[in-house]
């Protein structure tokens, strides 16, 4: 029997939850893992501010009860081979001729938003980054938004992809910054926003480029994002890995260096890889007060206009 509180997302699940869950993955157990996450954030009423399931938040959850042995969920339905779906990298991102200059010679610049209903936008976004970018491709977890960049001065080109998802859970310099409790950042930790890739490909050297896209994303992301999850963030933040990069182009488009991490990271509790991965940590506020809002903001809240309740 669970006793204490199950944090996960920013929510606590109480023992009755828990429990709740528990039946409802025993008496649907011929559910997908993606239906029963979805008829489980119905049930406990866990939803964005517009109303969209956090199913794959809870789909998170669902795996991490698994794995701790509190429950037993479906399994993976196979779709293909085993293993992360591979992206395929077409000739088109492969061998591009080189693009150099300034930023202002490839003025305007559009950032698109990548969705996907956009098929092919999607997976050229996706091309991009599994060839060019260190990390790869993965799917964001939970809220996210995606951009590619063009210039309508090379038709046909694309310049660099952005991704925005979901903020680390703690960061000691961050929150150090915000001075907010515990209670204060679980309550509000959805107003940030993370930058977690930027890429601009290596066949693309152009001057001023990438703090000009970071200053033009700062001022698209918020209404994008209040349009898809129906609030407005306060802050972006975003990691540098120092062995890497120098951070040159955020500190360029004005964001603020906190400090750095230990290069541990949260999977390290053995302390094997200290200093091994140190990441500069960096903040945009998307407003004034940025800090004191964190602080005091109230959770956002839609209105089922069905049953005309709100919820948070």
């Amino acid at each position: 029997m669970i006793q204490q509180p199950v944090e996960s997302s920013g929510r606590s699940f109480t023992s009755d939850e828990i429990s709740l869950i528990r039946q409802t993955t025993r008496t649907f157990s011929s559910l997908s893992l993606t239906e029963l996450s979805r008829t489980l954030c119905e049930l406990l009423e866990w939803k964005r501010p517009n109303g969209k399931l956090k199913w794959e938040e809870c789909r998170a959850l669902l795996e991490r009860l698994n794995a701790d042995g509190i429950i037993s969920i479906p399994k993976l339905r196979s779709a293909g081979s085993p293993g992360p779906r591979k992206v395929n990298t077409s000739a088109h991102v492969e061998s591009e001729a080189p693009v150099t200059g300034s930023a202002g010679q490839f003025e305007p610049l559009t950032l698109q938003l990548v969705q996907a209903s956009n098929r092919e936008l999607t997976s050229i976004f996706k091309q991009l980054i599994e060839r060019w970018h260190y990390l790869g491709h993965k799917i964001p977890f939970g809220a996210h938004a995606r951009y590619i960049v063009s210039s309508e001065k090379l038709p046909g080109r694309y310049l660099a992809c952005l991704q925005f998802s979901s903020p680390a859970w703690k960061m000691a310099q961050r929150d150090a910054w915000i001075g907010w409790s515990a209670e204060e950042r679980k309550r509000n930790l959805q107003f940030i926003v993370s930058n977690s890739r930027f890429l601009i490909p290596p066949y693309v050297s152009v001057r001023g480029l990438a703090s000009k896209i970071l200053s033009l994303a700062a001022q698209r992301l918020p209404e994008d994002w209040e349009r898809l999850y129906g609030y407005r963030p306060l802050l972006l933040e975003t990691l540098v890995e120092r062995a890497r990069y120098k951070g040159t182009a955020y500190k360029a488009a004005n964001w603020i260096q906190l400090g750095c991490t230990t290069g541990r990271g949260r999977m390290d509790r053995d302390h094997v890889l200290d200093g091994k991965s140190v990441k500069d940590v960096y903040v945009y506020p998307l407003c004034r007060h940025a800090q004191e809002k964190l602080r005091s903001a109230k959770p956002p809240v839609f209105v089922d206009n069905e049953s005309s309740e709100a919820f948070v």
